[in-house]
Order: structure tokens, then C-alpha cells, then sequence
């Protein structure tokens, strides 16, 4: 249901914007941007389900080898302990936890292309618990939000773009945003477990800070290191890890003498059908998300914020980044292409692209996740998923700016 207002709001807002562009500033051509970004962000939404396509078909054949190798048991009795208190409708040995475990493995470090498809297994064997199919349940909602708050620990990409924008350190935006994402996470997990009544025992604190330890020692180490091998040094782990993973669930295979192959190409025929599948949720909220920016809300509500700021004497050398902070849950290649227009507007290592870069990696794409993962297996009545997943980026968010401000300015 808050999805479809939000969806509805997107809309209207950018009708609205485009009626007082024509009367008070006789801005006719307003009608025509609109049309044309719906026009361009329904083809753009073709051709990101056309670009998974062969990610989903890739790794859901890696994932059928897993399952059959035993591999996806193996991580769901690893982490039952955990999990089971996170996600008590799923039973213990669940298929579902072991794929919930590889996707958030993935997610934290960085390896979105791997971990889209390991989310989309998690959703599809939630389902299969799900009595009412066209509903969310609560295991799902926690899944979501948990994939919204987006914990990285190697934030691979906001660095390359960093590089590839001149930044003098690329890697400088690396532990704020490792404590933002980290901050966003727990935020919108401690958030669920009360709305869901979940009890926050030994194991849960257990199992957080153990988590916390990860975090803390991947601040050290790579804290220790010189400026320019931060990148190289993390795309290496994470690449290594990502590789050693797939030749990990084939010898897993070959272990248990399943026809290894023939594992791959089923696994594949899945990740083509999940793909068609996705395409009219993903055209439905990019559309809207388009022409909402297309209409100049999201530039006027910025230059808003800004004057609402200076006139109380609060320091706004952060809203420059606002956009690409709106932008985030929105659209993950919407809020990058502000990111680099900060950056190309005032230096890559200008405070307030630093900041854009913060926020750029604080969180995940909140509603390409909800459009993608629910779409995929049916589900419109989303419940509270969306004001959750919203309530972690703007925790993300906030902590961005705030960390940002103690490393740069």
C-alpha cells in the first residue's frame, strides 16, 4: 500500500510541478521532457531486465550447483542460530536461509551483479512458505530492509568513479562509508525486530557484534594502508572471494557426483523466466521516478532546503549532495549520474562531492529493490516494507553527512 502511494505521489507531484512551470514561468516544453523521460526510462527499465538477464541466467545455474552440492544447506545450518531468530516463519534448514546468507554475503562486499540473483532465489524460496502468495510476510519485509540498508564493506564502485572522476584519493570516502552503511543497517534491523516483536537476545547482540568486529577490523586494516592500494587491494578480496565461491559449489558438486552441467542449465532456464517477469514492476517505478525529475521537483525542493538553511544560519555546504541523497532510494543509476555531476560541477575532492560520494554508498536502491524482489515472485502488498527500507536510507543518509563532515570538513 505505500508503495502505491508513493508510486501515485511520484506522479502527481510532477504533474503539479509541471502546471506551475507553465503558468508562472510559461514553460510549455516542461509537457514534452516528461513525456520523453517516461518514454526513455520505460526503455531504460527494458534494458536493465535485458542486462540480468544473463547475470540471473549466470548466477542462478551457480545456485542450482550449490543447492544440489549440499553448499546452500551447509550455510543455512551456519548461520540457523542467527537467522532463525531474524526470520522465525522460515523453518530451520530452510533452503531460504542459505540463499538470504550468500545474497547478503554478496551485498557486503560490493558484488551487486552476484547478489541480485542470489536475492531473487531468497524471494522465490520465501515464497513457497507464503500462504498468501500476493502478500509480503514478515520474513520477506525483514529481507528487504536488510537489503535497502545495504551493508558494503567494500564499495567498490564509488571508489572506481571517484578514480575516473580525478579524485587526488579515490579510496578517502572508503570508511565513512563503511560507518554510514553500518549505522543504516543496524538502524533498520533493531527498527523490524521491534515492529515484528522480535526478541533482541544473546544471540541477536551475539551475532551483531561479531559483525561489528568485521566492520571494525576492515576499518583497520585497510586504514594501515597506503592511499592507492585501498582499491586494488579490495577489488582483489572481493573478486578472489567471488571466484573462490564459484569453484567452492562445483567441487561441492562434483563431491556429491551430480551431473554438474546439467545442474547449471536448469538453475539458468529459472534466471531467464525471473527476468521476463520483473519487467513491468521495473517499468512502473522508473517511469514515475523520471518524470518526477524531469518535472524540476527534485532541483526546486534542494534549492528550498538550501534557503530554509541559510536563513537559520545552519552551515549548507552539504546540500549540494541533496539530490543524489533523494536520488538513492529512487535510482541507483539516477542518483550516480548526480553523484558524477557534483563532482564534475565542483572537483572530485570538493567537500560536497565527497559528501555526494558518502551517500552514493551509504545505502542500496530501495525501490529497484522492492520493484525487482517482490515483483519477481508476485507480491503487491508490500505492507510496511517501503517505510522501513525509507526509514534505513535516511538513517544512512544522515550518517553519511554527518561522518563526512568529521573526516572533511
Amino acid at each position: 500500500m505505500v508503495l502505491n502511494w508513493i508510486w501515485i505521489g511520484l506522479l502527481a507531484v510532477a504533474f503539479l510541478m509541471a502546471v506551475a512551470r507553465s503558468i508562472f514561468q510559461g514553460d510549455l516544453s516542461i509537457w514534452s521532457e516528461i513525456i520523453n523521460s517516461s518514454f526513455s526510462q520505460a526503455a531504460f527499465a527494458f534494458e536493465i531486465s535485458l542486462g540480468l538477464t544473463g547475470v540471473l541466467t549466470l548466477w542462478l545455474g551457480i545456485m542450482k550447483i550449490g543447492e544440489k552440492g549440499g553448499v546452500i544447506d551447509f550455510f543455512a545450518r551456519l548461520i540457523n542460530p542467527f537467522f532463525s531468530r531474524l526470520f522465525p516463519g522460515i523453518p530451520k534448514g530452510h533452503p531460504a536461509m542459505g540463499a538470504i546468507f550468500m545474497n547478503i554475503s554478496a551485498n557486503m562486499l560490493g558484488l551487486d551483479n552476484a547478489a541480485t540473483p542470489m536475492g531473487l532465489r531468497a524471494m522465490q524460496e520465501m515464497q513457497t512458505l507464503n500462504n498468501e502468495k500476493e502478500r509480503a510476510t514478515d520474513a520477506m519485509i525483514m529481507f528487504l530492509v536488510l537489503n535497502s540498508s545495504g551493508l558494503c564493506l567494500i564499495p567498490i564502485s564509488v571508489m572506481m568513479y571517484r578514480a575516473q572522476g580525478g579524485a587526488a584519493n579515490p579510496t578517502d570516502v572508503f570508511l565513512p562509508i563503511l560507518i554510514a552503511t553500518a549505522i543504516a543497517t543496524l538502524a533498520g534491523l533493531i527498527a523490524l525486530c521491534l515492529k515484528q516483536r522480535i526478541r533482541m537476545d544473546g544471540v541477536i547482540w551475539s551475532w551483531l557484534g561479531g559483525i561489528a568486529l568485521i566492520v571494525a577490523a576492515v576499518v583497520w586494516f585497510f586504514s594501515q594502508l597506503p592511499a592507492d592500494k585501498v582499491e586494488l587491494y579490495s577489488t582483489f578480496a572481493a573478486n578472489l572471494i567471488l571466484f573462490s565461491i564459484i569453484i567452492a559449489f562445483l567441487a561441492a558438486g562434483v563431491r556429491r557426483r551430480i551431473n554438474v552441467y546439467d545442474a547449471f542449465i536448469e538453475g539458468a532456464k529459472e534466471g531467464f523466466k525471473t527476468a521476463v517477469t520483473i519487467i513491468p514492476y521495473l517499468v512502473a517505478i522508473l517511469v514515475a521516478i523520471g518524470m518526477f525529475r524531469a518535472s524540476g521537483a527534485l532541483d526546486a525542493f534542494t534549492a528550498w532546503v538550501e534557503s530554509g538553511l541559510l536563513f537559520m544560519g545552519i552551515d549548507a555546504d552539504w546540500v549540494g549532495a541533496l539530490p543524489t541523497m533523494l536520488m538513492k532510494p529512487l535510482s541507483g543509476s539516477g542518483s550516480c549520474a548526480l553523484m558524477l555531476d557534483v563532482m564534475k560541477a565542483n572537483g572530485a575532492d570538493a567537500f560536497v562531492s565527497r559528501v555526494a560520494a558518502a551517500v552514493r554508498g551509504s545505502t542500496d536502491t530501495t525501490f529497484y529493490i522492492l520493484a525487482v524482489y517482490f515483483g519477481s515472485v508476485g507480491v503487491y502488498k508490500t505492507r510496511y516494507a517501503a517505510g522501513y527500507a525509507i526509514f534505513a536510507d535516511v538513517v544512512g543518509a544522515v550518517a553519511a553527512v554527518v561522518v563526512s563532515y568529521f573526516f572533511f570538513h
